[in-house]
């Protein structure tokens, strides 16, 4: 298996509804596992919650999230970003639509000064997401 980079999201009780979304998003394949289904908590309160989770896109994309147990506290989201590029200008705008659905543009997706497509928002989930689409090189 070739080595891969997988962005891992840690939310407290909205996994299941955030990875809902993300397979709205980027389509493919969603798994979802809960605490009860492993065994995992002994917190009755956790058993519904997502202990693992993932989506995994046609173009071979993987996303993959939890829940953070009751027990343990959730880290702060604000350090991390999670970007999108390419050139599949079709594919990039569709993800940016709906991505920003319900969430806040920060930065519209317009010509950036280096030539690309850019564009920065945060979904409704509060996680950030850079969208650049490559310009036509010369």
């Amino acid at each position: 298996m070739t080595t891969r980079l997988n962005p891992y999201i840690s939310f407290r009780d909205n996994a299941r509804e955030a990875l809902e979304f993300y397979h709205g998003v980027f389509g493919g394949n969603l798994d979802l596992s809960t605490f009860a289904e492993f065994h995992a908590s002994e917190d009755p309160a956790d058993a519904d919650k997502i202990m693992h989770g993932q989506v995994e896109a046609p173009n071979g994309m993987t996303l993959m999230a939890s829940d953070t147990p009751s027990s343990m506290d959730v880290a702060d989201s604000s350090n991390i970003t999670i970007s999108l590029s390419g050139d599949d200008e079709s594919e990039l705008r569709g993800y940016w639509d709906k991505l920003s659905d319900g969430g806040t543009v920060t930065m519209p997706l317009e010509m950036a000064p280096w030539g690309d497509y850019f564009g920065q928002l945060t979904d409704r989930f509060g996680i950030s997401w850079l969208v650049n689409i490559a310009g036509q090189r010369s």
